[in-house]
């Protein structure tokens, strides 16, 4: 019981926020390791993404292009190469970017609006015959204030953007899930 009566509330505190952020440390962002490759397949080309959307954010699909690269590179055993022979040959368009309102406050006007981006890929598995891309689409919205212009909210949101996009990129590419 003089144990007890030893423990001041600051250690206290310190104890339980320690505990927590031990229980917690598995949460939040989640990194999909789990990445399904047949031994086969050896290298990878990733092609410039193309931007075909109505409103074209040129920063974005060169970007995206070399965030999938460094993710494949960082995470895969794939060797990335420029050779269309490759193993495997991804390729990818942006075929949406569109800001839409999110919210509206009492006086009917935006409080929040939303940046929607689509992304179209196809994956070709070179060493089949006759192999025919496998295509998929991913879409990400991004949030922003409405008090900010278009240009401020994609300063802000670029990486957010990136990393979302090259996530789920990747894993319609490698996951089975």
């Amino acid at each position: 019981m003089r144990f007890l009566k030893k423990i001041t509330i600051p250690l206290l505190l310190a104890l339980v926020l320690a505990f927590v952020g031990t229980v917690n440390s598995g949460c939040g962002v989640y990194s999909f390791r789990d990445v399904s490759i047949p031994d086969s397949i050896r290298t990878i080309r990733i092609q410039k993404f193309d931007n075909v959307a109505p409103y074209v954010n040129p920063q974005l699909a060169p970007n995206l292009s070399e965030r999938l690269r460094r993710k494949v590179q960082n995470q895969t055993r794939l060797s990335l190469t420029n050779d269309d022979r490759a193993d495997y040959d991804v390729a990818a368009t942006v075929t949406d970017y569109s800001v839409t309102t999110s919210a509206v406050g009492n006086n009917s006007t935006s409080t929040l609006n939303r940046l929607t981006v689509t992304v179209r890929m196809s994956l070709t598995n070179n060493r089949t015959a006759n192999a025919v891309p496998q295509e998929q689409t991913v879409s990400r919205s991004f949030d922003f204030s409405a008090t900010q212009s278009l240009q401020q909210a994609e300063a802000a949101l670029l990486d957010q953007m990136l990393n979302g996009l090259a996530d789920d990129i990747f894993n319609r590419l490698f996951s089975n899930w």
